[in-house]
């Protein structure tokens, strides 16, 4: 077999790699919740301490609900995956600056997802916490 067709043959190999893990992906990633939520977010800034807010939401994805929670304000850089939180409550955690970052964690686990896609579900707890470099 020459080196033409095995290079071939490899690259159409990983192209159906990519399309089996896209399908699985789909099939298999959590969905969004339709309907009436009441959750939970804890902030817990630099100085770990804690504020609680409770919500009751019709969002499907965490940011939504996070812009309904009163009180709690948050920004950050929009890119192609959504929004980079950097800031919560007036508290900046800057990576780029001194390594820390704002983690997001549900029912006590990290969130795979960042907030544009994080689904939410009734009852669940999330927690945004300020990480100082490690």
């Amino acid at each position: 077999m020459s080196t033409k067709t095995k290079k071939l043959i490899a690259a159409l190999a990983a192209v159906v790699l990519v399309a089996v893990m896209a399908v699985v992906f789909v099939l298999f990633r959590e969905k969004p919740v339709e309907g009436s939520k009441a959750i939970t977010l804890e902030v817990v800034n630099q100085a770990e301490q804690s504020k609680v807010y409770k919500v009751k939401t019709d969002a499907e994805f965490l940011r939504q609900a996070m812009e309904e929670a009163e009180g709690l304000t948050f920004s950050g850089t929009e890119s192609e995956y959504g929004l980079m939180v950097t800031e919560v409550n007036g508290e900046k955690a800057d990576y780029s600056v001194n390594g820390a970052y704002w983690s997001f964690y549900v029912n006590g686990d990290y969130c795979n997802y960042g907030i544009d896609t994080q689904p939410v579900e009734d009852g669940d707890a999330f927690r945004i916490v300020y990480t100082p470099a490690q």
